[in-house]
């Protein structure tokens, strides 16, 4: 199950960081409710995935299912480009997530 809370807590740290850019420095009611209402839930399950998993292997890999999940959607939602290297480097800490989870 703390699989799940982490899977969960990374994915609700994609959508406040998704919802703080479009807050736009927190002129914009909805996607700043959004952010503040994602940042207590993802911290909410992080917790609760934390009482059974290593701290250093859960928050490497709640951090890195942020930076995979921004960089995507900075793309697809916010036209960011990312260049080679930037790839190259997310796609390190897909693979450190990966590794994380199948040697944990």
């Amino acid at each position: 199950m703390e699989w799940i809370y982490l899977l969960l807590a990374g994915v609700l740290e994609v959508t406040w960081a998704v919802a703080m850019k479009a807050a736009e420095g927190f002129t914009k009611l909805w996607p700043s409710l959004i952010t503040a209402a994602g940042y207590l839930a993802s911290a909410l399950f992080l917790a609760l995935a934390l009482k059974k998993l290593p701290l250093g292997t859960a928050y490497a890999m709640w951090t890195g299912f942020g930076i995979l999940g921004t960089t995507v959607l900075g793309a697809l939602l916010f036209h960011e480009s990312i260049t080679l290297p930037q790839g190259l480097c997310v796609a390190l800490i897909a693979a450190g997530i990966v590794g994380l989870k199948l040697l944990s």
